[in-house]
């Protein structure tokens, strides 16, 4: 089970009724963040979570509205009694920009540690709080990642097998958990009791960039795809408007979507200037019906299918 929470969906900057683009996720008592936009750590309060336990922020590029909240955010833990050291992904040059902010921020009572992204690499693995995390390249007017989170689900246990193999009860669970057993001078591995793994959890998160293949593939097959939708005007000026600032409409997130497939698609990241993206919902769904204009704060609980 993974909780998932779009904390704000405004780009560009906060409105008194849109906060700015953030992710929140929590899963076996950690709680992971992408992007923090100035005063995040309000919609946090709001949704009724908690800053202590975000262990890793992942940042996808370094414009303000994306990472210029994180003093605040770093500070509001510092006051809630956090104490444990925090994690901060992003792009080159991650370490610098951080230690720039937290000028601001000084004295926190936790250590910040910084992971930079390997800017010759198009994409990067990393096994974070549980979860496989892939970061990968995007197309915005400047160094900018894409996230996907999944989680994994091993295979039913065959009692069966373990009886054939004559490995007494207590050790049934030690293979299920991937330990190797000894017995009576034998090895014994969870793949010889274990079925094929089953269809786990997937989130994609992207938000400034124009359209890419390699986006499509990251949301193939997800749970949750969270996309970017900048505008939602479907014309010349609007796509024109898209290309030139490198994000894009609603309509072409909903292509992508209708290419990838995923169970469904939130839009997030609206202009300042689009006062109702709902009203485009109609529009989009014509494209990719399982879409949501989501809201502020807008959450779910992605679990496993049911067999």
């Amino acid at each position: 089970m993974i909780d998932v929470c779009l904390l704000g969906t405004g780009g560009m900057m906060p409105l008194p009724y849109r906060a700015l683009t953030s992710l929140m996720l929590r899963y076996n008592g950690s709680s992971i963040m992408v992007d923090c936009g100035e005063a995040t750590q309000i919609s946090i309060r709001r949704r009724g979570w908690s800053f202590n336990p975000i262990d890793v922020i992942f940042i996808t590029h370094f414009h303000a509205d994306h990472i210029s909240g994180l003093p605040g955010l770093l500070l509001a833990m510092g006051n809630a009694d956090r104490r444990e050291p925090v994690t901060i992904v992003g792009p080159q040059g991650i370490e610098h920009v951080v230690r720039s902010l937290l000028v601001i921020a000084p004295r926190l009572p936790f250590q910040v540690n910084c992971i930079e992204l390997d800017i010759d690499k198009a994409e990067e693995v990393m096994e974070i709080a549980g979860l496989r995390v892939k970061a990968f390249k995007v197309n915005h007017n400047m160094l900018c990642y894409g996230y996907s989170f999944e989680l994994d689900r091993a295979g039913r246990f065959d009692a069966d097998a373990a009886r054939a193999l004559g490995l007494p009860v207590q050790f049934w669970s030690r293979l299920q958990k991937g330990e190797e057993v000894e017995y009576e001078g034998k090895i014994y591995t969870g793949d010889m009791v274990m079925g094929p793994s089953r269809r786990g959890l997937k989130l994609t998160y992207t938000t400034d960039t124009r359209p890419t293949e390699k986006i499509v593939q990251e949301a193939t097959g997800a749970d949750l795809f969270i996309c970017e939708g900048m505008y939602g005007e479907n014309d010349a000026e609007s796509l024109a408007k898209a290309k030139e600032k490198k994000h894009m409409t609603m309509q072409e997130a909903a292509e992508i979507a209708k290419k990838a497939q995923p169970k469904e698609m939130w839009l997030t990241h609206y202009s300042p200037s689009m006062v109702k993206p709902e009203q485009y919902a109609d529009s989009v769904c014509e494209i990719f019906p399982r879409t949501i204009v989501s809201k502020d704060r807008r959450t779910v609980e992605l679990n496993f299918e049911e067999e």
